[in-house]
């Protein structure tokens, strides 16, 4: 038998041991990610170790680092998804599927910032294009899709650090922006950085800089006289937790509270205040339609004898929807001046594509029988002759709402919040501290107004002046400070986060164009450091 030529053997398969080793190595990774994220939530209430969020840059970094664009992806989903699933645990409140659904959309921006990363750290610089990447990820799922959902940015997490006094100077996407930059300096430093001593010591003293210089140049804004403010916590029926279980209870908890307000003040025990307060869901029925709603909205408001800023739930022009607004409820003329909230919560307030995408009549869907529209109000309420900044329960975390209030001459702040369905939750001291940061960085004072917690009034420089415990029925009366102009913060903060978004896209267009090679000049590492380190690209090749 003729012995088959060279031609004809079949070649020697590649051993795949390289290949299950870059999988292993990429396993462990995205298992360190994943801990990372959950780790970095710390930085948050109720915790609040605010140093976790730098450091949970690093890690993300360090995770993604030695990964090709291709798969970077995978642990820094990963990261978003330790990071997301504790973070909003509290919207298990709504229920399970709406928990999952929310963490899980909101951890595959880390995901694609994941391969971005990835694709800047080839670049000269790339700790300050990795920082401005990370602010352009808070920037975007922020705003999108549906107005997106702000919750997380790392600046929300600096309120009782000496960081927060940088607000007022560069905004919450500045603070985020030197957080990040904290985080990937320190990654940049422990990957060989460390060699280069003038370096570090420039990048520490800027740390510290930041931590120190804005105390000691704190920013202020002129006076603009005071007002007595009184802002009534009605409490909700039952444990709490469902605002419609009894919604005209809560009407008459708040117009009780008021009532009881107006005798204290008649017998000298309370200061009479210039406008009082109460929160988003004080009345869930329109109260242009309810005649019985209406009469004890007069009745407060007669017996305090000053105007209320009332929360309303009321339909809207266009049959089927409805409006959450702010009303001034004068004890003269009645109902005025009205601000509707900004930012209704998608597929909780509102569900879009209403049966055309997404079928209203699927799971907890079906308990949205109508449409929240958005408001779209620019100018300050006026309330006792005073211009006040409304928010309603989340229009507090998103930059524009009060921004463009406070630009057209807005005095101070107010929060009317709900918050019962997650008053078991951590929810409410993660929305709490944002108010406060929202004071330091508008230098604003703020009165918070809840239906069972937390009602608090806020100094402009975050201080909580009053507070009243949840699911009490309370009435905060205190005077504020009014202040005019707008911080540097306001203004520029929004230009932050547009020139991160802009540098961004530019760079990774520019890395389309021309594949960069890699240009961290650093001395290279020692083998057993970086070993399979820049093998890990394409599809698992090593």
């Amino acid at each position: 038998m003729t012995a088959p030529s060279v031609a004809t053997v079949a070649p020697t398969p590649a051993p795949r041991a390289p290949r299950r080793a870059g999988a292993a190595r990429l396993a462990v990774r995205s298992a360190a990610a994943a801990g990372a994220g959950a780790l970095t939530t710390l930085a948050f209430e109720p915790v609040a170790w605010a140093f976790l969020a730098p450091l949970g840059v690093t890690a993300f970094v360090l995770c993604v680092r030695g990964v090709g664009p291709r798969l970077a992806w995978i642990p820094g989903l990963a990261f978003g998804l330790g990071y997301e699933l504790l973070l909003l645990g509290w919207m298990r409140a709504v229920g399970p599927d709406a928990w999952l659904a929310l963490a899980g959309f909101e951890a595959l921006f880390f995901g694609v910032l994941g391969s971005v990363t990835a694709l800047l750290l080839r670049r000269r610089w790339w700790p300050l294009w990795t920082a401005l990447a990370w602010v352009a990820a808070e920037v975007w799922r922020g705003q999108w899709p549906f107005s997106g959902m702000p919750w997380g940015r790392l600046a929300f997490a600096v309120a009782d650090t000496p960081v927060a006094d940088a607000l007022p100077w560069i905004g919450a996407n500045g603070v985020s922006l030197a957080l990040a930059l904290m985080g990937t300096g320190l990654a940049w430093t422990l990957v060989g950085g460390w060699r280069r001593p003038v370096v570090v010591a420039a990048m520490a003293a800027a740390a510290v800089a930041l931590v120190a210089v804005p105390g000691q140049a704190a920013y202020t804004l002129p006076d603009d006289g005071s007002a007595t403010v009184a802002a009534v916590q009605g409490n909700v029926p039952g444990d709490g937790s469902d605002i419609l279980l009894d919604h005209r209870q809560v009407t008459r908890n708040h117009l009780d509270a008021t009532v009881a307000l107006a005798a204290d003040v008649a017998a000298g025990r309370q200061p009479a205040p210039d406008f009082v307060v109460w929160p988003e869901n004080s009345t869930a029925v329109d109260p242009f339609r309810d005649a019985e709603i209406n009469l004890e909205l007069d009745t407060a408001a007669e017996a305090i004898g000053v105007p209320i800023l009332v929360g309303v739930i009321a339909d809207a022009p266009r049959p089927g929807d409805v409006l959450n607004q702010g009303i001034v409820w004068d004890p003269q003329s009645g109902p005025g001046d009205r601000y509707t909230k900004k930012h209704p919560v998608p597929f909780g307030e509102y569900i879009p594509w209403r049966d055309k995408v997404f079928q209203s009549n699927f799971g907890q869907l079906a308990l949205v029988q109508r449409d929240m529209l958005s408001g779209t109000r620019t100018e300050p309420l006026t309330i006792a002759g005073v211009p006040v900044a409304d928010a309603i329960c989340f229009d507090i975390a998103y930059d524009d709402g009060l921004r463009v209030q406070l630009q057209n001459g807005a005095r101070m702040l107010v929060v009317q919040t709900s918050n019962a369905t997650f008053i078991h939750t951590d929810q409410i001291a993660q929305q709490f501290a944002i108010t406060r940061l929202r004071a330091i960085e508008t230098r604003r004072s703020v009165v918070v107004a809840a239906t069972n917690g937390v009602t608090g009034i806020i100094d402009a420089q975050g201080r909580v002046v009053a507070s009243a415990d949840p699911r009490t029925q309370a009435v905060l009366v205190e005077s504020v400070q009014l202040a005019s102009g707008v911080t540097p913060g306001v203004r520029l903060g929004p230009w932050v986060g547009r020139g991160a978004v802009a540098a961004t896209v530019v760079l990774l267009l520019l890395g389309l164009l021309r594949r960069p090679r890699r240009t961290d000049e650093l001395p290279p590492l020692p083998q057993d450091l970086t070993a399979g380190e820049t093998r890990l690209t394409g599809a698992g090749r090593a």
